[in-house]
């Protein structure tokens, strides 16, 4: 190709940004230690890198020289990173964006892409595929400079500018006065598999979906004198289907451009009209664009473990099906479903084997309703179905028995048979109610009702049931008295260090032992304490019970010991929060740093006034903080900084995902890097095989939890653990 470019021309490739010009990339962050994270990650010897923490420091510095990419931020303090985005792209069109954003929505990354990033990545989630995807940038960059370098200077050579055509990465076609190819580069065969003999003079529709036809028309057939041209016009242009393959033939998604040519006055047309000459267009492939875009739509609406609808899509359906049968004068039916004896699989064979059968109950879920109808997963083990053109109430009883005969098939879990039943609550429109949410409720009763009469049955909804619904009242009541009898037991599971063989530390788990209901866990109880008001009372016999516990097991001995508890996040609303927790550790007598109080990421995200005070007076008092559940929902470095945090936990949804054979979770080596980068501790939980131990320690995880060391189990069981395995300062 050098002899196509004068030797000069060198010079301009490196103004451009072509191969042998230094990179230029600016990093636009209000953090400074992502700033000087992603610095390092992509500090190289022929690259600059310019830091800036605003947008009004962006345009100073992109003004002031060319950069060769830019990462950006979305949450900037003086303007949205998405509007800073718009700016660069038509200010500087010819450089590459990246966003790189802790902003988990998808309408974010959505309209980033649409307005003209080229990637979006999340951090800190994905920050491993940085250094590629900026390569990448960079590449296609240099590509793009050299193009337009080219064209300026063969614009005037019929030779050179059929040379880049012929090499153009997209489709560049010609057609004449009636619609039909009169040239085509060679990009059509590698992209569509036609050669350029094949087309020319085959009509453009040719290779043109059929149902994409009527728009391919009003680019080939141009009213007279219509000199416009039309940009990015999405079509999907056929492949090439092998004779021997049966089936749908395959296509390519297009943004094509096209513009009409006209030549002299036509002398068979009034006065001044020219005459249409044909088309000049070109077709670019955005096939793999789309793809991530309705991937990433389909991730909103749909449950992420089964593949079906999610709760959100679900009411849209509903919501639908109810106004098509208002008017229609029609019923439609609602299937409230939960899968009994779940939870016993979750504890018996671990969260993989309890996925697993999720799965493929809503294989045979799907497979038991008509082709009109919805199955979404609600959550957890439960599931819904809408069932419009319902002709009488009953026809939903006639479903249900098709589910429960689905059933008597057993699952296989664990390597082992076993026979899975379903409780199951129908509520039908009008009859039931009007709206999505009272059908869904009403479902939810029935449903409610076969399972407190014995599962594994179905019920169509009463008036009757709704007056009865009484169990959440009933447990709400129990409630009250569990604390004056006595009923709540503090289990503690064990946190080890690997490195020194040694319990470091326990974590305080509630259970209510029921006077009916036996031990109850507190996903049973916690949610109805919350909404009752009895979360303070309840929380504050944890921590009590906890700093009491930790006391005499320090007056034993074992000296250093941490103790750790959840706190629910309504705690963090309560002006008295510190005031109770510092009480308790003081009446206890426990020394500094040894109490910790878990919080989930909802409490760093709700933004409660004074969350950020009470976490830090909880640390003036010598209150260590963790986060329980981290990566799970919208992590955010932003409140690592921000908040007084000691430790994050490795959630044990992560760590389930170590499995023989597979890549490790990206996440869990970027939770590690985190924490090395802020000096916090770190804790697996959930560790149950001896390859989940493995594998962690390898990446650097010293401390773990979870059933391969020891179940939650009361004080009295914990003794002899603790005296084979004493803490450091112990043994000092």
């Amino acid at each position: 190709m050098n002899h196509l470019v004068p030797p000069d021309s060198h010079a301009n490739l490196r103004a451009l940004g072509g191969t042998d010009a230094r990179q230029r990339i600016l990093i636009v962050d209000d953090e400074p230690r992502m700033r000087s994270s992603l610095k390092s990650i992509l500090a190289r010897p022929d690259r600059d890198i310019i830091e800036t923490d605003s947008g009004a420091a962006a345009k100073r510095a992109l003004a002031g020289e060319a950069m060769s990419l830019v990462l950006l931020d979305i949450g900037l303090p003086d303007i949205s990173g998405l509007d800073m985005l718009r700016w660069v792209s038509q200010r500087h069109p010819d450089t590459p964006v990246i966003m790189v954003s802790g902003d988990a929505r998808i309408e974010s990354a959505i309209r980033a892409l649409r307005y003209g990033a080229v990637e979006f990545l999340r951090k800190p989630d994905e920050l491993d595929a940085l250094a590629v995807k900026v390569d990448a940038a960079l590449e296609r960059r240099r590509l793009q400079s050299e193009h337009r370098l080219m064209t300026a200077q063969l614009a005037q050579s019929e030779r050179l500018h059929r040379f880049l055509v012929d090499n153009s990465p997209d489709i560049v076609y010609a057609l004449d006065e009636h619609g039909r190819f009169s040239y085509v580069n060679p990009r059509a065969e590698s992209m569509l598999g036609f050669s350029r003999e094949e087309l020319i003079g085959q009509p453009f529709t040719v290779i043109v979906h059929e149902l994409d036809r009527s728009t391919a028309r009003e680019i080939t057939g141009r009213p007279a004198g219509d000199t416009r041209a039309l940009a990015n016009v999405e079509l999907r242009l056929l492949r090439r289907r092998e004779p021997q393959v049966a089936m749908p033939r395959p296509f390519v998604v297009t943004m094509v451009s096209a513009v009409a040519i006209y030549g002299d006055d036509d002398p068979g047309s009034p006065a001044g009209a020219q005459r249409f000459l044909g088309t000049y267009g070109v077709a670019r492939d955005i096939t793999e664009r789309k793809r991530v875009e309705e991937m990433i739509t389909f991730q909103a609406l749909h449950d992420q473990l089964t593949g079906l609808p999610n709760r959100r899509l679900f009411k849209d359906h509903l919501e639908l099906a109810l106004a098509q049968a208002a008017r229609r004068g029609e019923k439609v039916g609602v299937m409230f479903i939960d899968l009994d004896r779940f939870k016993l699989v979750n504890d018996t064979y671990g969260h993989f084997e309890g996925d697993e059968l999720l799965k493929s109950f809503a294989q045979r879920l799907r497979g038991c309703v008509r082709a009109g109808d919805t199955v979404a997963r609600q959550g957890g083990d439960e599931f819904t179905v809408l069932l419009p053109d319902l002709t009488q109430a009953e026809d939903a009883l006639v479903i249900a028995t098709k589910i429960f005969a689905e059933l008597q098939r057993p699952f296989q879990v664990g390597g082992r048979e076993f026979i899975a039943t379903a409780s199951i609550g129908i509520s039908v429109y009008p009859n039931d109610g009007e709206g999505a949410e009272n059908l869904l409720r009403n479902a939810d009763i029935a449903m409610y009702a076969v399972k407190t009469s014995g599962k594994n049955g179905s019920r169509l909804f009463t008036a009757e049931l709704k007056a009865g619904h009484l169990p959440r009242l009933e447990l709400e009541r129990d409630l009250r008295d569990a604390i004056p009898n006595g009923e709540f037991r503090l289990h503690f599971q064990p946190q080890f260090s690997l490195r020194s063989g040694r319990v470091i530390g326990v974590e305080g788990l509630i259970r209510w032992e029921h006077p009916v209901h036996g031990l109850l866990s507190p996903g049973t109880f916690i949610e109805l304490a919350e909404e009752s008001g009895l979360i303070g009372s309840i929380s504050d016999w944890v921590v009590e019970e906890a700093c009491g516990q930790l006391a005499r097991w320090h007056a034993e001995g074992h000296a250093g010991l941490r103790m750790a508890v959840n706190l629910s996040p309504r705690e963090f609303g309560r002006a008295d929060l510190v005031d109770r927790v510092a009480s308790s550790i003081a009446r206890h007598r426990l020394p500094r740093d040894v109490f910790e109080i878990e919080i989930t990421e909802n409490v760093l995200l709700q933004d409660v006034p004074g969350v950020i005070d009470k976490l830090k007076q909880l640390r003036e008092r010598g209150v260590r903080i963790s986060i329980d559940d981290f990566g799970t929902r919208y992590s955010s470095l932003n409140y690592l900084r921000r908040f007084p945090i000691n430790a994050i936990k490795i959630d044990q949804s992560f760590v389930r995902d170590i499995v023989g054979g597979e890549r490790v979770s990206p996440i869990i080596h970027a939770i590690i890097g985190i924490a090395r980068g802020f000096d916090l501790q770190l804790v697996a939980e959930g560790v149950e095989t001896e390859l989940q131990r493995q594998v962690l320690a390898d990446l650097g995880c010293d401390e773990m939890q979870g059933y391969l060391f020891a179940p939650p189990s009361v004080a009295s069981a914990m003794a002899p653990m603790l005296l084979a395995h004493r803490p450091t300062a112990q043994a000092a």
